[in-house]
């Protein structure tokens, strides 16, 4: 007898055959027919089990295999069409990107692995990296973005780029904040970066509205195109933007510090994607408040310090 026989004959007898299917209304139903338990359940009476022979002879089984029991894993995972065995890590006081680059290396040199056996790094990494390469498109794709609106609404490159380059800036705050809580980089505080860096822009593109505008005012008005006419111009622009400024700032602190007191299911979350925007709340205001009226003028009292 071959291999395939007896393992058939096994099958059949005790995992069990489908011989037909019984109907019952709209449900079908399948017919198996196998050995009764108390057979099943017996390593003797499994031995004992006859088996046909090509020539007619009856074999017991248990004289052509060897059958005991034996303890086994509970359930047989796999993926990709290959066993898997899973190892879970639970990462604490440390970025998960890090912890990986060190199991990584730790593993490639001091874990000699068989033939057939390889390793995956699954998980929250796994969405981590999912997120990275799509923050790596969508980031640049959007700053061009903001860059061709602002271009198109302020009418300056100068102005564009004074825009977009005080965001990096008013992000201090959000990463001194993580740095006093112990919280590491994340899909979640990403998150909350991208939504400070937009507040920041925000009050970029206000605060420099306002100052264009009361220079504006005051050439249309007949004043000269002076350092004092400039210097009045951004004092008033910049003076009708602090109270404005202080309400907004206010008003997200106050939305978001409920948030980053909270204990409840779901905080820890919520409090990385928080953590950002309260500590931008310091840097952000005072940026657009203090730095862009003093490169404003830089850029606009160039042209009138230029000589004839």
């Amino acid at each position: 007898m071959n291999v395939a026989d007896v393992q058939s004959i096994v099958s059949a007898a005790i995992g069990g055959e489908t011989i037909g299917e019984t109907i019952e209304g709209r449900q079908r139903f399948p017919i198996s027919v196998r050995y009764p338990r108390e057979v099943r359940d017996s390593v003797q009476k499994l031995r004992d089990l006859p088996v046909l022979a090509a020539s007619g002879a009856q074999l017991p089984l248990g004289s052509l295999a060897h059958i005991a029991l034996a303890d086994g894993p509970p359930m047989i995972k796999s993926e990709n069409g290959r066993l898997s065995g899973w190892i879970y890590v639970d990462v604490r006081g440390r970025d998960l990107a890090s912890v990986v680059k060190d199991l990584r290396e730790r593993v490639a040199r001091d874990v000699k692995f068989p033939a057939g056996v390889s390793v995956t790094w699954s998980g929250q990494f796994e969405y981590l990296q999912r997120a990275a390469a799509r923050l790596r498109i969508v980031i640049p794709a959007t700053l061009v973005i903001i860059f061709l609106l602002l271009y198109l609404m302020f009418g300056r490159i100068d102005e564009a780029l004074l825009i977009l380059a005080s965001v990096p800036f008013a992000l201090i705050g959000g990463f001194w904040l993580m740095y006093l809580l112990g919280y590491a980089m994340s899909v979640a505080t990403a998150v909350g970066f991208i939504a400070l860096a937009g507040v920041s822009a925000e009050f970029g593109v206000i605060m420099l509205l306002y100052l264009k505008q009361a220079w504006e005012h005051r050439l249309a008005a007949g004043e000269p195109a002076n350092e004092p006419t400039l210097l009045a111009a951004i004092r008033e622009g910049a003076v009708q933007r602090v109270r404005p400024k202080a309400m907004t700032v206010a008003v997200i602190l106050a939305g978001l510090l409920p948030i980053m007191l909270g204990h409840d299911t779901g905080s820890e979350i919520m409090q990385r994607i928080a953590a950002p925007m309260v500590g931008g709340m310091v840097t952000a205001p005072l940026l657009s408040m203090l730095v862009i009226p003093v490169v404003y003028r830089l850029l606009r009292g160039r042209p009138l310090h230029a000589p004839e």
